[in-house]
């Protein structure tokens, strides 16, 4: 099937799941539908789908690459831009921006994919799409418990390897 016939399919609830992710990230300058909009982009070309689970898969990536490249967009626009740069007293602290969080947790979830690709599509279709335990396992086809395992190994891996 191609993206063509399946969006109008999985539309809203690409949508919905867009618009649930965003309101868990800050500083974005895309709202749900440019998410997917985006994403459908991403998407279209010769690109052939295996049905609703493969469409899912490839848009949750999709997802991915947009919100690390804004990410990485705004984090380089950061660095200098003439900006007068003063030292900040020791003892003060600053909390990392969200756009440095997700371009350590998108390097490291690379990292990640190379030893564990299954569990990293877990945790694409968990964070990246929003999907909960029970919809990522019918995806990847394997049982709930199989993903409960998989994302608490997943996310465990993942924390430490960012600190």
């Amino acid at each position: 099937m191609n993206p063509a016939e399946l969006l109008p399919l999985v539309y809203a609830e690409l949508r919905k799941l867009a618009a649930a992710k965003l309101t868990h990230e800050s500083g974005h300058s895309l709202d749900a539908t440019a998410l997917v909009h985006e994403a459908y982009l991403k998407l279209v070309g010769d690109q052939q789908f295996d049905g609703r689970e493969h469409f899912f898969g490839a848009a949750a990536e999709a997802m991915r690459r947009i919100l690390v490249d804004q990410a990485r967009v705004r984090n380089a626009l950061k660095r200098g831009g003439g900006a007068n740069r003063q030292e900040l007293e020791s003892g003060h602290r600053i909390a990392s921006p969200p756009d440095e969080e997700l371009l350590a947790l998108d390097e490291a979830l690379n990292r990640f994919a190379e030893a564990h690709p299954d569990h990293a599509e877990l945790v694409k279709l968990r964070y990246f799409a929003g999907l909960s335990a029970d919809e990522a396992a019918a995806i990847l086809g394997i049982s709930p418990s199989t993903a409960d395992r998989q994302w608490t190994f997943a996310r465990a891996w993942l924390k430490r390897a960012i600190g």
